[in-house]
């Protein structure tokens, strides 16, 4: 895939206005096609375009979110000459009598995004994905303050890069492969875009001491026996890559600064699937929030990173991952983020597991998380936790499983959910759910517990019991970001 795209800077501002000029966005996908649209595989594409109505805005989804061919009449009706002439200078299409994009270019947010179209199973080792699952989860486990400097490790598109530049005043986006930097130039340029700086070179390699307010790093973090792709496999042994992104992005990390980190992590030991990435978070000296995300046996995970095989080619590459497994003594594999804050006197490690499709934008929750955190390791036991006044931060909604006994019915669980962010569950006694609910962020924990406990009619003992209860519960949804403390 050398040789393209070309990152013209003219070129790519041309088309990025000529394409939001059509209206092309997320929005107008949606409409047009769904709002399942952007999990659709190629083989949905045909059945897509059939969808689409006649227009400027559908050629350009023809074009470019379903990567098909067009005439070269639609494409000056929906681009103007201006528009399709940048195409090819950046060879993003093949233009003659017909156009052919050679990419796909999707709108995410308010961003345009151009990267190497469906994957193939046999796409060449410097082709550059565009957003996926993985994108999707990064982007939305990403802390979003104001900062002065941002960095993106192993940047494929640049999509992160991107995000970042919208809240960074300066960003520095890191790329072994080459045509990933080129897509981030153009990238860069197709959103008018002009504080990302692209650097060529492995991981952390080519900022050497300089430190940071924000990283991101969707890395190459599969581990596998193979050197295929640069934007999967790093051809460092077992989990190195992903303990080497840990260690350097805490120490590239400016104080007060965030980090997300995609990585995965071994265990010898299903039953303690976490001891070698708590390892390396507690090494970092930041508050780290380690979110496991998927986990399974080595067969599990041979499977799932070759199903783009089939019959002899996928039973090979199964024997090969899992014999190279059995050769590091591994027997379980765990895929998740890890999100660092750093701070004088931090050092204070959390796991928990999380759906992936299920999170949403979590920015506010994780960077209030970590906040409780600090506040919470100053407070010396159960007693000053009682004298704070907390607050209701996010949207959650609460349950109590019921079970007839004797002809009452019987309390035999209950839970928090939240239902935005991280989407995480607590599970909680049910008096808790009362004192939770009447969190006011004016009121001291202690008092709102002991008028629940008036209304309840609870003796001392009772009362003491919710006590408890409660600070362990509130405490865990200070720790999740789900309330607030004054």
């Amino acid at each position: 895939m050398t040789g393209f795209p070309i990152p013209d800077t003219a070129a790519a501002k041309s088309l990025g206005l000529a394409l939001r000029e059509v209206g092309y966005s997320e929005s107008a996908v949606h409409e047009l096609l769904g709002e399942d649209a952007y999990l659709g595989e190629e083989e949905d594409a045909p059945a897509d375009e059939r969808r689409l109505p006649a227009g400027r805005l559908a050629t350009v989804i023809r074009m470019f979110f379903l990567q098909r061919s067009v005439t070269i009449g639609e494409a000056v009706r929906a681009l103007g000459r201006r528009g399709v002439e940048a195409l090819e200078t950046t060879g993003l299409a093949t233009v003659g009598d017909e156009v052919v994009p050679r990419v796909r270019i999707l709108p995410i947010g308010r961003l345009l995004v151009a990267a190497d179209g469906y994957a193939q199973g046999d796409d060449p080792s410097d082709y550059v994905a565009i957003y996926s699952p993985t994108s999707r989860l990064c982007d939305s486990l990403t802390p979003r303050p104001r900062v002065a400097r941002a960095l993106d490790v192993g940047t494929g598109s640049g999509i992160h890069a991107l995000l970042a530049a919208s809240h960074a005043d300066h960003v520095v986006a890191t790329d072994v492969n080459a045509r990933a930097l080129a897509f981030t130039e153009l990238n860069a340029a197709v959103n008018g875009l002009t504080n990302v700086e692209c650097r060529r070179g492995s991981l952390f390699e080519p900022v050497a001491d300089e430190t940071f307010d924000l990283i991101t790093c969707n890395a190459p973090y599969v581990v596998s026996p193979e050197r295929r792709w640069a934007y999967r496999d790093s051809g460092l042994q077992a989990d190195e890559v992903s303990e080497r992104v840990v260690r350097e992005a805490a120490a590239h990390l400016a104080d007060g600064g965030f980090a997300t980190l995609l990585v995965s992590w071994l265990a010898r030991d299903e039953d303690e699937p976490d001891e070698r990435v708590l390892e390396w978070a507690e090494r970092t000296g930041c508050d780290s929030w380690i979110l496991s995300t998927w986990e399974s046996d080595p067969l599990g995970h041979a499977s799932e990173w070759n199903s783009h095989l089939e019959g002899e080619a996928f039973d090979r590459a199964l024997d090969e991952w899992t014999a190279y497994f059995e050769g590091l003594g591994v027997r379980w594999i765990s895929e998740g983020a890890v999100l660092l804050h750093k701070r004088p006197g931090g050092g204070e490690a959390r796991v928990d597991s999380i759906e992936p499709d299920d999170v949403d934008v979590a920015d506010e929750q994780i960077r209030r998380a970590f906040a409780s955190r600090a506040r919470l390791s100053e407070l010396v036991g159960r007693d000053e936790l009682l004298e704070q006044r907390l607050s209701l931060e996010m949207a959650f909604w609460m349950e109590q499983e019921l079970e007839p006994e004797q002809g009452r019915a019987s309390i035999v669980d209950s839970r928090i959910q939240l239902s935005e962010g991280t989407n995480s569950a607590v599970d909680v006694d049910p008096g808790v759910l009362d004192v939770v609910a009447s969190l006011d962020g004016r009121t001291q924990l202690g008092d709102v517990i002991r008028t629940v406990g008036g209304q309840q009619g609870f003796s001392r003992t009772e009362l003491t019991r919710l006590e408890r209860a409660a600070v362990r519960a509130t405490r865990e949804l200070l720790e999740l970001g789900a309330l607030g403390l004054d």
